[in-house]
């Protein structure tokens, strides 16, 4: 008689379905034995990137980035995310799991990857600027706005939010991936992080802005995963700044937080830290965290 799945398992797997459209990150990692990758047990990147808060971290961050139109515009013109949503999701998954918690050969073949498939990337936006993906400012544009929500949707969503030390720590860390990158200028505080993005001379409305604001707000998902998806939508849309809100055409909804907060503790619940996290450790040699119970992933975890 086959065991019936338990209410843990049913949400994680369709928590993890939508980021199986790729192949494992990590499935080689075990190779570098002893090797703590950029980041390293004990920094705030681990800690950040170990929990679900992350989910909304991810929806944050592509708002931010249609705020910017020459951005909106290369994404818009080059990338094929409505014909393949969840592949898309996936690859970008996999390279802020790789960047965060693989070794260093992996991080660079990652990196590799990346610059290799923004080459190409170059036109013109409505407003007639010229656009590059390989431009710096458009690098720093992207990795800006994934390093800022995701320690705003920690801070407000994770279990225990960073001390300001440790929060600037944590950006100070991701300007060393930044540089990888050729992303600049890179903030290295918190607080000049938020500034540069809310002060960016470039926000502005869109109508490749607009066209990834439908999509992000209501992707093609089977129905349970489309409510919880709207809730973790409309969290991530509460910690925006204002000048995001305006620029992009959002307005915060009453409430959302504390919904926001309520799920993403009953999908900690569920689902436990990641897999990622528990694979790093391990290759580090490195016990881990008591009382944290990471998730079991065939190919990931050993």
């Amino acid at each position: 008689m086959k065991k019936r799945s338990t209410w843990r398992e049913r949400i994680t797997d369709q928590a993890a379905g939508l980021f199986s459209h790729a192949p494992d990150p990590l499935a080689g990692t075990f190779n570098y034995p002893n090797d703590p990758g950029m980041f390293g047990p004990g920094s705030p990147t681990w800690t950040i990137m170990s929990d679900v808060s992350t989910f909304i971290g991810g929806i944050r961050s592509l708002l931010v980035q249609a705020a910017h139109p020459e951005v909106a515009a290369g994404v818009g013109d080059h990338s094929n995310y409505h014909a393949d949503p969840l592949g898309r999701l996936s690859r970008t998954a996999s390279y802020v799991t790789v960047t965060s918690y693989g070794a260093l050969p992996e991080i660079d073949q990652a990196i590799a990857a990346v610059r290799q498939a923004h080459r190409p990337v170059s036109g013109t936006s409505h407003r007639g600027r010229k656009y590059s993906a390989a431009a710096p400012d458009m690098a720093a544009w992207v990795h800006n706005a994934l390093i800022d929500s995701f320690l705003v949707a920690h801070q407000t969503y994770g279990p225990t939010p960073l001390s300001p030390a440790q929060a600037d720590a944590y950006v100070a860390e991701q300007t060393r991936l930044g540089n990888r990158m050729n992303a600049h200028p890179l903030p290295d505080t918190a607080t000049d992080l938020s500034r540069w993005l809310v002060d960016h001379p470039s926000l502005s409305d869109s109508p490749a802005g607009r066209d990834a604001l439908r999509f992000v707000a209501r992707p093609p998902l089977p129905l349970f995963t489309a409510l919880a998806y709207r809730i973790l939508f409309q969290a991530a849309v509460a910690t925006l700044p204002p000048e995001i809100c305006q620029a992009i055409g959002v307005t915060p909804r009453r409430g959302a937080k504390s919904v926001g907060r309520l799920l993403i503790k009953a999908l900690r619940r569920a689902m436990g830290y990641s897999p990622a996290w528990g694979a790093a450790l391990d290759r580090c040699g490195h016990p881990r965290v008591r009382g944290k119970r990471i998730r079991s992933t065939e190919g990931v975890t050993r």
